[in-house]
């Protein structure tokens, strides 16, 4: 048998980081991080243990990575869906539904990103991401901007000051009061992207 070439090992390494990802994003959303070992996340994605560690520095690096890969996914699927929006303010508002749809539908995974994120470990440098930081600052771009980096890193300021607000220990706010918020601030109207009802919640709700 012939060796594999090169090609072929690249796109094997991709397939294995890749169901390295996913397995983490599933078993910390049914089981919570600390129950989460690094063998469970080998075992589910059907890998050896020392692949986790060729990969990824720990395993908060991981869930960091395969966080972001998520929100990339779920954005890029929010962007292209039918029917298509050249529009950036659609574009725009599908971006904000999309990250405020991850903190509502998935809080227990939400919830141990962004505490990962405000601990001593940081904010996280991987390929995914940089491709949500892309994706970000591509929409902002198409939303209109003439400072499109500056602008990106506001609205991610934004967004995250939106997904700690909505999944706040005791005291959350609600999704919609806060989406109403930042279509405000953008000029978006209500009607674009996904909106949860039919008009914005009165203030104070």
């Amino acid at each position: 048998m012939s060796p594999r070439s090169p090609a072929v090992n690249e796109e094997l390494r991709r397939r294995s980081r890749e169901r390295l990802l996913q397995a983490t994003v599933d078993l910390v959303d049914e089981h919570g991080y600390e129950a989460t070992t690094l063998a469970d996340i080998a075992d589910r994605a059907g890998a050896a243990r020392g692949l986790v560690s060729y990969y990824f520095p720990g395993k908060r690096q991981l869930l960091q990575s395969a966080v972001h890969r998520l929100m990339h996914r779920e954005l890029a699927a929010q962007l292209e869906r039918e029917p298509c929006a050249p529009d950036g303010r659609e574009l725009l508002a599908r971006a904000i539904d999309a990250v405020l749809g991850l903190a509502r539908d998935r809080p227990r995974l939400m919830r141990t990103h962004m505490a990962g994120i405000l601990t001593a470990e940081g904010f996280v440098q991987c390929p995914e991401q940089q491709r949500l930081a892309h994706l970000l600052r591509d929409t902002v771009s198409r939303y209109g901007s003439t400072d499109p980096d500056n602008d990106y890193r506001l609205l991610r300021a934004q967004l995250m000051g939106a997904v700690v607000a909505i999944l706040l220990p005791g005291a959350p706010m609600p999704a919609e009061r806060l989406r109403a918020e930042l279509f405000q601030r953008y000029g978006l109207e209500w009607g674009l992207g996904v909106p949860p009802g039919e008009r914005p919640p009165p203030p104070g709700v």
